[in-house]
């Protein structure tokens, strides 16, 4: 199993990041784009990677906001056949607050009727190929967690704290086990590993993949949840974008060799 970061916050080379997360996958033959960056910038690092998107076999788009989905039109301009996979919950309504105002942050208006015809929506646990499941989330009460992030929707004119009914979480069955995607874990990372033992009892965990929205989260929060994390008994952590290099830093020095810092062009073998 091959992943590929097309775009992340960080870079160490001349391909061009961005405030966003977009990865490429190829898995038994499959090859599946995950989320799409904020801009179409994942699309020209993944040519300058020498990646032709157009040979997608399927893509999924995690959660319903900009930073992971305002490249999906480029990548259906680009790409002809694929379809996109999307939480049955997904609807253009997110909004961010910072003190008393409140941002749209959500898809592309317009991107969900634009693009009807290449869109799926799953409700469920949804196998989309032999070994690939997708995962809505199943931990009670992450509107309380969305209020102390100020993450929220707008549903017939009012906000209230976002359920995250739109956000998935994309599950491999490698020979090593389990490798979950996960792209910002808005629900929590050790709430989402949890969820995916729930829906695969018995099997073994191996990785999780996707940033961890710890960019504006104290040293005490970090610290605490890297050691629900170390609890899992997960073996790998890939992180980045909304996890926050300060964050990364405190993953680290907890969690050792199990964190790994993820940053646009990074390749990882599984």
């Amino acid at each position: 199993m091959l992943t590929k970061i097309l775009v992340d916050n960080l870079t160490k080379s001349t391909l061009s990041p961005e405030w966003g997360l977009s990865f490429y996958i190829e898995y038994q033959g499959q090859k599946i784009l995950l989320d799409t960056g904020a801009s179409g910038r994942f699309l020209r690092n993944a040519e300058a990677m020498g990646l032709d998107l157009k040979e997608a076999d399927c893509g999924v788009l995690s959660h319903a906001h900009y930073d992971h989905a305002d490249g999906m039109g480029d990548f259906f301009e680009r790409n002809q056949k694929a379809v996109f996979y999307l939480r049955a919950g997904t609807k253009e309504n997110c909004y961010g607050k910072r003190w008393c105002f409140h941002k749209y942050i959500g898809i592309h208006r317009g991107f969900l009727r634009k693009y009807s015809d290449r869109i799926v929506y799953i409700s469920g646990d949804k196998e989309i190929l032999p070994g690939v499941t997708l995962v809505p989330h199943r931990t009670p009460g992450l509107e309380e967690t969305a209020r102390r992030v100020n993450l929220y929707i707008k549903e017939n004119g009012r906000l209230r704290p976002d359920s995250f009914a739109h956000e998935q979480s994309l599950v491999f069955d490698t020979d090593r086990g389990l490798v979950i995607f996960s792209s910002c874990s808005h629900g929590g990372a050790d709430n989402i590993i949890r969820e995916i033992e729930t829906v695969f009892p018995g099997k073994q965990l191996y990785a999780m993949l996707g940033g961890f929205h710890l960019y504006k989260s104290t040293e005490e929060e970090v610290r605490a949840l890297a050691e629900r994390i170390r609890k899992t008994g997960i073996q790998k952590i890939y992180t980045g974008h909304c996890t926050g290099e300060r964050a990364f830093s405190l993953l680290k020095e907890e969690l050792g060799s199990c964190a790994e810092q993820i940053y646009t062009g990074m390749e990882i073998q599984l």
